[in-house]
């Protein structure tokens, strides 16, 4: 799934003349940069926007969106762009050919959020995607323009503020209702303190929801006087500052001070979260001292109550950005950020392990959730650890490198990997399993004579200073690369050798179960069918048992091939819409592009030509969101010719070709959707009437 805009829960108050203009200027120009201060409502203007206005944009096409405010430098741009459009890159082209050749013809709204910090960055990156991708239109928030030639700025100023019925009195009387009902029924005189502190704090719509925050504890007029009085020391002290920072700079140095101690506190050390957190990570990471962890959740609902905090529509937790800029200069003023730094990157190294211990269970999917939701500050943690302990960041490499590179986050893996292995000295368990993920992405992007190489040095480490999981690990790594270059044979003989030769290792190890699996295809490519099948059902129910769902996604794979190539199309259907079903709720766009050729084959098999076409063009466009035409195993090619040739011969070649460019046109997402609960739409028989299709075969 795209990235998407971001959905407040709140009302969303003015601002029709900005939106007129961005709807406006969408059409006719290819660049276009929101810029205004910190806290003037960028973000929630373009999402809001787009949520409430789409229909009016759809000349645009898809939107990306893209949160920069979670990266601390231009790094992890790329990275973060090509999640926003959908490219999950498993190739070793230069990255940014890749993606461009990704966004070439396709129409994308692409968001470029809170950007004023790579401002640089930014504008060489768009001028490269525009000047090659012609359907590419950039929306960009910053505090400052890009400087771009053709570029389109809209500058946000302050809501309208200085009357009891302005848009900015109106935004504080909506936030103010939601922590102090009572103000629903006011006098004259509290509207004259509310529109006093909507002229103090100019507008500013950061500002004004914090002070509306504080309005749970005291009374209108307390505030309105204590923010007077801010605001005249701020501008004696600090009179070249310009009015909007001094007004956001007052609000947020008020609410600082309105709120209490151990509040203040946590306001600093969350500042060391980069993207959303919970409950549990900020009483991991924030707790100590005099904010014990029992304290931490009556501390957190304090800021959320203020506002200090915003919790998103997920339920997951957020400091705004400026909010955060002012935690994280008091947590300097405490002398606490190495700490937090520390403990920061030690909550997400145990993180990280947790998820690496569940991985054969049955919560290995809301592991793979529960890594994508973490990763800024995964990313934040490696970068912290690099600089500080590289054997504890070759660990947290090595531990998520199969969870980034399974889920679109390949590229960035194989980077931190190579970066941090030089750096290891020492022969270690975290040294081996970070070469080995090294190894997992090198193959996925196609280099098999180094997977190869990297799986053989596996292989002898373990050997002789490796557990048995190390061993079996190795097989894996070298099993796989035989696989996808076409050696069945090398294959199975170095699954099966491992698989004999493990000293008693724990039946659902995750090695065990991948290397069963690639015994499993080795089987089904060498021909032996029966034992292939044999082989895969006992390993399905294996993973059935225990819930495992990443291995018996691909041993459906391997059955739906068995009973495809035994000439039983529903059956394969049923077990292909099963593997579909767990890749999907993995978010693994390489295994869905596999499951969708077979699907089709399947479909093609049935006769149903339009459905095998329409799945074959939305397999195609999960195929080129990894960067290939086409991958996976070397049968898998004659899988595709045989399927096509029997479609176009069951409906001809045009209405074969217009069904395949609807899936290519159409949202894939919708199409697996479809596909696994088995509705997408029949062929007709020669009397008009849907063909009717069996559902034989396992359950998802």
């Amino acid at each position: 799934m795209w990235g998407q805009a971001p959905e407040y829960r709140d009302l969303f108050v003015g601002r029709t003349r900005e939106q007129d203009e961005l709807v406006s200027a969408l059409p006719s120009h290819r660049l276009i940069s929101i810029t205004g201060a910190a806290g003037v409502g960028k973000t929630r203007l373009v999402a809001h926007t787009l949520h409430s206005r789409l229909p009016e944009t759809a000349s645009v096409g898809r939107v990306g969106w893209a949160d920069l405010g979670a990266l601390t430098d231009a790094r992890g741009l790329l990275g973060a762009v090509a999640q926003a459009v959908g490219f999950a890159d498993h190739t070793s082209r230069p990255p940014l050919d890749a993606l461009s050749c990704w966004l070439a013809d396709r129409e994308v709204l692409l968001v470029l959020d809170s950007c004023e910090h790579l401002v640089a960055a930014c504008r060489e990156l768009t001028a490269d995607l525009l000047t090659t991708c012609p359907g590419l239109t950039v929306v960009t928030t910053s505090r400052q323009r890009l400087g771009s030639a053709g570029e389109a700025v809209i500058d946000i100023g302050p809501l309208p503020h200085g009357r009891g019925d302005s848009d900015a009195f109106t935004l504080l009387i909506e936030r103010a209702l939601a922590v102090a009902p009572a103000l629903s029924v006011r006098h004259p005189r509290q509207d004259e303190d509310l529109t006093s502190i909507c002229t103090l704090l100019e507008g500013m719509p950061l500002a004004l929801e914090l002070a509306a925050g504080q309005l749970m504890h005291r009374p209108v007029e307390e505030l309105s006087a204590t923010l007077r009085r801010q605001h005249e020391g701020l501008t004696a002290a600090w009179p070249r500052w310009p009015r909007r920072h001094r007004s956001l700079r007052t609000a947020i140095g008020w609410s600082h001070e309105l709120c209490a101690p151990l509040e203040r506190l946590l306001w600093a050390r969350l500042s060391v979260f980069r993207g959303t957190f919970d409950e549990d990570a900020a009483r991991a990471v924030c707790s100590g001292g005099p904010l014990s962890a029992g304290a931490v959740p009556s501390a957190l609902a304090g800021l959320v109550a203020k506002s200090v905090v915003r919790q998103e529509t997920d339920g997951r937790l957020r400091l705004p950005a400026s909010v955060r800029e002012y935690g994280w200069m008091w947590l300097g003023e405490l002398h606490q950020r190495r700490p937090l730094q520390d403990r920061h990157a030690e909550h997400f190294l145990m993180l990280a392990r947790s998820a690496d211990a569940g991985w054969p269970g049955a919560g290995q999917a809301g592991w793979y959730q529960r890594i994508g939701s973490a990763h800024a500050d995964l990313r934040a943690a490696l970068d912290h650890l690099m600089a500080v302990d590289t054997d504890r960041a070759a660990d947290l490499a090595g531990l998520v490198g199969f969870f980034w590179s399974c889920c679109g986050h390949l590229r960035e893996a194989r980077s931190y990997l190579e970066q941090l292995l030089p750096l290891c000295r020492t022969h270690s368990r975290a040294r081996a399993r970070a070469q080995w993920a090294l190894g997992f992405a090198v193959a996925l992007q196609g280099e098999h004579s180094r997977a190869v190489a990297l799986g053989r040095r596996c292989a002898r480490d373990a050997r002789f200073s490796g557990t048995a999981e190390e061993q079996l690990a190795a097989a894996y790594l070298l099993g796989i690369t035989h696989l996808l270059s076409g050696e069945a044979h090398e294959a199975y003989t170095v699954a099966q050798a491992a698989l004999q030769q493990a000293c008693d290792p724990p039946a659902a190890s995750p090695s065990v179960l991948r290397c069963r699996l690639v015994r499993v295809f080795a089987l089904t490519s060498l021909g032996r069918l029966d034992e292939a099948a044999r082989a895969a059902s006992v390993l399905r129910a294996d993973c059935a048992a225990r819930e495992e769902c990443w291995t018996r996604a691909y041993t459906d794979y391997q059955l739906a091939l068995i009973a495809l190539a035994q000439g039983d199309p529903a059956t394969a259907g049923a077990h292909v819409r099963a593997m579909l079903a767990g890749k999907r709720r993995l978010g693994d766009s390489f295994g869905i592009a596999l499951g969708l050729d077979l699907l089709a084959a399947a479909a093609a098999a049935e006769g149903d030509g339009t459905a095998a076409a329409l799945i074959s063009g939305a397999g195609e466009t999960y195929w080129r969101s990894v960067g290939h035409s086409q991958r996976g195993m070397p049968e898998l090619r004659d899988v595709r010719a045989a399927c096509w040739a029997t479609a176009r011969a069951a409906v001809g070649d045009g209405l074969f070709e217009q069904a395949y460019g609807q899936g290519i046109q159409a949202d894939p997402v919708s199409i697996v959707a479809l596909a696994v609960e088995g509705r997408l739409p029949a062929e007709r028989d020669s009397l008009g009437r849907p063909r009717e299709h069996r559902q034989g075969g396992p359950s998802a």
